[in-house]
């Protein structure tokens, strides 16, 4: 395989950041590939090269990632449903969120919460 040219890696590298940025940002709206792609102005293919290459994941992984993180800070106090907690990180349906959210970490929500976020190494290792 070629070696890249710096200036290549360079752009990919802060295409990758801008779409991370966004991400955290605004990882409770409806994000799409296509819109980060507009919004850093660059092909959704090079956005889709920027986070396979610099970040070695997938946009929609590292916005699930960056949700469920954020639900389980929500989850592990007491102020929010598990639904609203689903709507805060972006989950139109509470199953959706659920399912999500076990695969990730290995518990559902309400399990989590009632263990107080804590996640045996056993559920992690399998998830």
């Amino acid at each position: 395989m070629p070696t890249q040219r710096s200036a290549t890696i360079r752009h990919r590298r802060s295409l990758f950041e801008d779409a991370v940025a966004i991400v955290e940002a605004e990882y409770g709206s409806d994000l799409a590939l296509d819109d980060i792609a507009r919004r850093v102005a660059s092909s959704r293919r090079q956005v889709q090269r920027a986070y396979a290459e610099i970040g070695n994941t997938s946009f929609r992984e590292h916005l699930t990632a960056v949700r469920m993180e954020r639900a389980a800070e929500l989850l592990t106090g007491r102020g929010m449903t598990v639904r609203d907690v689903a709507h805060r990180v972006g989950y139109r349906q509470p199953a959706q969120f659920a399912k999500a959210f076990r695969r990730h970490h290995g518990l559902a929500p309400s399990a989590f919460r009632a263990d107080d976020g804590f996640v045996p190494m056993v559920a992690r290792a399998a998830a």
